[in-house]
């Protein structure tokens, strides 16, 4: 099979059907480029909003402690469910799925002053994984507070970004001194700016993170406000649910079944609930991008037809000249696939720069940094290239069997 010949034969009947081919490239690419914009925002969609639910942290769960409504082994309903910092240790010893475990003290409208400045803040009291677990990370130049700073209870302060710009406007803030209730805090660093998709005590950006033992030794709270979990990846958290309210069941004395003992947040279900809802959309938007490339297929079966028809004389002096039909086949089918490459991945090339284009523009928006920017992947390309061969296939069987089941002997009386 010479492919310079089929490549000579295209090129002829483009010489003489250039309208309907052109129209017909066309279709192709704008078929094409209408599957990948719509993947390609999936996408973007995807991993954008990936990002956010990643912002608050990825794989994790958050506990906190309520009443109970069943009354257990002698003692009555309405007991309060109080969590300590030992059980941060208990967590992680009791229930080995966990990987890392952090406790949190939560208190608002704490007196924040600096210079004339005095404000009304949210302050947290956390323990020093949380830069992992929750995503606290510091800016260049500053650091998130660490177990030194637990141990000695020392009085340093991390920032999240907007409570910085609210008491330090232009200033730099790292080893500046902050009043918190009247006694002085260093700050040590500032939260790196991130988006995050939900919150469970107000937004990270809006707080001042101070080491747990500070929080305790400060303010006289001995009770958690709750506690996080963080949890591999390949874990099923419905488990570890269980086996979580299994623990704090035998510690607290409370009926494992009294579902208001305790309440969890599995992000880690909603993350999988999240990708399925994408998996989804993306489906949809594969499929209507496919019937666009649908309409431009008939469009190359149509012109197979066509070419087959003005080319039945040529057939037919093949095939008396011994040419197989396997060969008769394959040529139509080869020029029903360059016809659908060709439109196809210029197509592909044009979504290409439109989004990268796009990635590239200066453009603020909310709305474009919560739901990200059409991305195409390797993955898109390979799905969209998959769809084109397939239809490339489809578009070209159907002639070429034509094709290849011309009789000689008529064909050649063909006008």
């Amino acid at each position: 099979m010479n492919i310079s010949v089929i490549y000579n034969v295209f090129i002829r009947d483009f010489r003489k059907q250039k309208t309907r081919i052109a129209l017909t490239l066309f279709a192709l690419g704008w078929g094409t480029l209408s599957i990948m914009l719509l993947l390609g925002f999936g996408e973007g969609l995807r991993s954008q909003m990936t990002l956010n639910q990643n912002g608050m942290g990825s794989n994790i769960m958050v506990i906190w402690g309520g009443n109970t409504s069943k009354p257990f082994k002698g003692m009555g309903k309405g007991r309060k469910i109080w969590f300590f910092p030992d059980n941060i240790a208990y967590l992680k010893e009791t229930v080995p799925e966990i990987i890392d475990v952090g406790g949190e003290y939560d208190r608002w409208g704490i007196r924040t002053e600096y210079k004339d400045k005095v404000l009304s803040e949210h302050v947290n009291g956390v323990t020093p994984n949380y830069e992992e677990l929750r995503n606290f990370i510091p800016e260049f130049g500053g650091r998130m507070i660490n177990e030194l700073d637990v141990k000695k209870k020392r009085r340093v302060a991390f920032l999240g970004w907007q409570v910085a710009e609210r008491l330090f406007e232009d200033e730099e803030p790292i080893g500046k001194y902050i009043m918190l209730n009247s006694m002085p805090y260093t700050v040590i660093g500032i939260m790196k700016e991130k988006n995050t998709s939900g919150n469970y005590s107000g937004m990270d950006e809006d707080k001042i993170i101070i080491p747990l033992t500070t929080f305790k030794a400060t303010f006289g709270d001995p009770y958690l406000d709750n506690l996080v979990c963080k949890l591999p990846k390949e874990v099923n958290s419905e488990d570890v649910e269980k086996k979580i309210i299994a623990a704090f069941a035998d510690k607290f004395k409370f009926d494992p079944t009294d579902s208001r003992a305790i309440s969890i947040w599995d992000t880690v279900a909603g993350a999988k609930e999240f990708n399925n809802i994408m998996t989804g959309i993306n489906l949809f938007f594969g499929f209507i991008g496919g019937l666009t490339l649908l309409i431009a297929g008939v469009g190359v079966a149509n012109i197979m037809y066509v070419s087959i028809k003005k080319r039945t004389r040529e057939i037919g002096i093949k095939m008396a000249m011994g040419a197989r039909r396997s060969y008769i086949m394959m040529q139509f089918l080869l020029e029903s696939l360059m016809i659908t490459f060709i439109g196809g991945f210029g197509g592909m090339s044009f979504s290409y720069i439109l989004t990268e284009s796009f990635k590239r523009m200066p453009i603020e928006s909310d709305v474009l940094e919560f739901m990200g920017r059409p991305t195409i992947s390797l993955e898109i390309g390979i799905i969209v290239i998959s769809i084109l061969g397939v239809m490339g296939v489809m578009s070209g069987i159907f002639p070429a069997l034509k094709a290849s089941s011309v009789s000689p002997v008529e064909s050649l009386r063909y006008e």
